[in-house]
């Protein structure tokens, strides 16, 4: 067993080794605005110090760094690194703004869990510490795994990214399929940015905005979000990016490379097909005249809310807080079904919804065939056929069981601190399904179990909870062993 976590020790300190220098990355901005190396300590020290670390950790085992690794193994790797990249994270929000612990982490938390949630007032903080939060969500969003499988020896690969729920492969070799995919976000990131400031946005504040929202993030650098600007043209530019970052990669690169009938039948744009424009006109019909009489604010705010709960990007135009309950209920429910699988997005995922509908179609037509009868079920993946066994169908029942028991959960703990159950509910799926999107609830000034809370359902969502609950119990059940 000493042998075993040596080598997933080893793994982790070469993953923290080799993200210390996203913490330098904020100091770019020296370059712009030479007020901003006022701040250099609160990222240069975090990231000596993880780099420090993560090198002790890889060359007390580096000998065992060739070893393969199971994905039960892989899925403590990925907990170990995302609880210290979390902590290291953190401490610029400490040092430079002065939240404290509790506040730090959730704001942290939130940027690599692609949340979006925040404690922070944008208007007070300096723009390293805004572009930070843009940068965590970029690196969260792809994936730490996926960020640094290419430069990890070839045996950890599969364990590590199957165990951050990265699945699909867009090349039969993952580092290839890991730099395919790090090419396709980029790519997105680069085009929004150029996109945004075509739209009206200054160069700062499109490149945040771009970072967000193709990591389905949705931190603003302006409290109002995308509000700020009331641009139809902005909006426009939110709206393909928010849908590209929750599509998954597979289907973007098939999309990508023209193979549109491929992309047609797949099940989760089927899901996106019907759940937009349903979710977009019960939200009009339930604000247009009441809160938006003018219709073409109605129908944009109506589209946007819907599209950025969907994609989990947690961007808006809008505050919630004067919605009708029914408007509340269809972005909860949005917020829940949530984006693509192996995406930047989260929720209990599209391909679950789509296959949980399949399955209750298949069951209802079992019952007209003869006892006899052999049926192969299947759904589209990519440019095949992915032929579903009852185990698939158990384990996202099993999932969306999970989630909704979490959900519970989380909406009893808001709720005993006093908040409505409507808001709590609301909260309760925002956090969980790593969306952004707040009707109040989240703010410094909230009880910090209320926090912790959120915190954990951030974390739970971004890595789904069978790794990291499997992952916590082999850790505990080792530990009494070795007891």
């Amino acid at each position: 067993m000493k042998k075993q976590y040596a080598t997933m020790l080893c793994y982790t300190g070469a993953l923290m080794a080799l993200a210390s220098p996203l913490l330098l990355t904020p100091l770019l901005l020296c370059f712009f605005d030479a007020g901003q190396w006022a701040l250099w300590r609160h990222f240069a020290i975090p990231s000596a110090a993880l780099c420090a670390l993560g090198l002790i950790f890889w060359l007390g085992g580096r000998s065992l760094c060739s070893q393969s690794i199971s994905l039960l193994e892989g899925g403590v790797i990925v907990l170990f690194g995302w609880a210290a990249l979390i902590v290291f994270s953190a401490i610029p929000f400490m040092t430079a703004i002065h939240l404290n612990f509790t506040q730090a982490v959730f704001e942290s938390v939130s940027g690599w869990t692609t949340t979006g949630l925040s404690v922070v007032d944008v208007t007070r903080a300096p723009a390293a510490i805004l572009l930070w939060r843009s940068i965590i969500q970029l690196a969260g969003g792809a994936g730490l795994a996926i960020i640094m499988i290419s430069s990890i020896a070839g045996p950890a690969g599969t364990g590590l990214a199957f165990a951050e729920g990265r699945t699909d492969q867009l090349a039969p070799h993952v580092r290839k399929s890991a730099k395919l995919v790090m090419t396709i976000y980029m790519g997105y990131a680069v085009c929004g940015t150029a996109a945004y400031m075509l739209a009206g946005m200054g160069a700062f504040d499109a490149v945040n905005h771009s970072f967000a929202a193709v990591s389905t993030g949705g931190f603003s650098t302006m409290p109002e979000n995308i509000g700020y600007w009331d641009s139809p043209a902005v909006e426009a530019v939110s709206i393909p990016l928010m849908i590209l970052g929750n599509m998954n990669f597979l289907t973007a690169y098939l999309m990508l490379k023209g193979k549109f009938k491929s992309v047609a039948r797949n099940g989760e744009i089927r899901v996106m097909a019907l759940l937009i424009p349903v979710g977009a006109f019960l939200v009009f019909y339930s604000t247009f005249r009441s809160i938006y009489p003018m219709f073409g604010k109605a129908v944009r705010v109506a589209l946007f809310e819907t599209v950025s709960a969907l994609t989990t990007t947690g961007f808006s135009t809008v505050f919630y807080n004067a919605w009708p309950p029914m408007a509340w209920f269809v972005l909860i429910v949005l917020m829940i079904v949530g984006g693509g699988s192996c995406s930047t997005a989260g929720g209990l995922k599209q391909y679950r919804a789509y296959l949980l509908f399949k399955a209750l179609i298949w069951e209802v037509k079992r019952f007209f065939l003869p006892r006899t009868a052999v049926v192969e079920n299947f759904i589209w993946q990519a440019e095949n056929r992915d032929y579903i066994k009852d185990d698939r169908i158990r384990q996202a029942s099993l999932f969306l069981y999970l989630y909704l028991i979490l959900f519970v959960v989380s909406t009893g703990i808001l709720t005993a601190y006093g908040f409505g159950i409507p808001e709590a509910m609301f909260e309760s799926a925002s956090s969980l399904s790593t969306v952004g999107l707040s009707v109040g609830v989240t703010s410094a000034s909230a009880p910090p179990a209320v926090l912790w809370t959120e915190t954990a359902g951030m974390f739970l969502g971004r890595l789904e909870f069978f790794i990291v609950f499997i992952s916590i119990w082999k850790i505990i059940r080792d530990l009494c062993g070795k007891s």
